[in-house]
């Protein structure tokens, strides 16, 4: 009886364990994406006219570009500094980011924006990304959006830096 316990027990603990666990291919993205990356680009696509949108309810989508980027994938903590822009914010934003992987959709990179003690912020919501490209040298993040009721998608383009 009593093996028969122990033996139910490790099962659990297997099954509990196993499921939250990511993926090899999630593992694996999140140790392409560790180390430092700059947003070199953000495009709009599918909107023809000027406009201005507030992405990561942080500032204009025009503020991340040249911003400096840091993900480790150990811990999940991460980093964003934008660059100083006329018009923009300064500052440097610490993230907890990870591979979202939802049983038969494409994996998405997430990640929430925290505070001073590592809280999160935005009433616990984040972000999800669709992954377009990822090398160990570039990575394309998309999000869909909508522009007067017509659908668009902002590309940010990401290369890595030295020092990963």
């Amino acid at each position: 009886m009593t093996n028969r316990i122990s033996l139910l027990l490790l099962l659990f603990i297997t099954l509990v364990f196993g499921a939250c666990s990511a993926s090899k291919e999630g593992r694996g993205m999140k140790q392409t994406i560790n180390g430092n990356w700059t947003l070199k680009t953000v495009d709009v696509q599918g909107i023809n006219t000027r406009f201005k949108a507030t992405v990561f309810n942080e500032a204009d989508y025009n503020c991340f570009v040249g911003s400096s980027w840091n993900f480790i994938s150990n811990n999940s903590i991460g980093t964003y500094t934008l660059a100083p822009n006329t018009g923009c914010p300064s500052l440097t934003r610490t993230i907890r980011w990870s591979i979202y992987e939802p049983k038969g959709e494409e994996k998405r990179f997430q990640f929430k924006r925290l505070d001073d003690k590592r809280n999160p912020v935005d009433n616990n919501d984040g972000f999800r990304l669709s992954i377009a490209q990822l090398t160990a040298t570039d990575m394309q993040l998309t999000s869909s959006i909508s522009f007067e009721g017509k659908p668009a998608t902002i590309v940010y383009n990401f290369v890595r830096t030295n020092g990963q």
